[in-house]
């Protein structure tokens, strides 16, 4: 696990919604926009899963995981790579339950996603594209 820098979480916590790539063990890849990411820690992020259909399949056979941020004030954009951890019971989807319900209790909360950070790369046009920061 990597820690995140201040810069990265604050461009995390500040990007709505934000991308995320996962993929079938085969390799079949899927994005989408999720707009309930919470940063537990410097080495880990928390998403709800509410509406998952692809990405649900993907997690339950290949938890790896990709995420894009772009942070509008600074111009600067980070790709992060990690593992992810699906909880549907215990202590971390009782959390995420009710930090979803706090925001909108119409959501489903399904499942509670842990993704522990491995690795982030400059995503910025230019030299130093793809260059691992972390």
């Amino acid at each position: 696990m990597v820690k995140m820098p201040s810069e990265i979480k604050d461009a995390l916590a500040k990007q709505k919604p934000i991308p995320i790539a996962t993929a079938t063990k085969d390799g079949t890849p899927n994005v989408i926009f999720i707009g309930l990411m919470k940063i537990l820690d410097d080495e880990t992020l928390l998403f709800a899963d509410n509406f998952f259909l692809k990405t649900a399949a993907n997690l339950s056979e290949n938890p790896r995981i990709s995420l894009l941020c772009y942070d509008s004030d600074t111009k600067k954009s980070y790709q992060l790579k990690g593992s992810s951890k699906v909880y549907k019971a215990g202590p971390q989807f009782d959390e995420m339950r009710k930090w979803v319900h706090g925001v909108n209790p119409k959501l489903p909360a399904k499942a509670a996603v842990v993704v522990k950070i491995e690795a982030i790369y400059d995503a910025m046009w230019g030299p130093s594209a793809g260059k691992l920061i972390v």
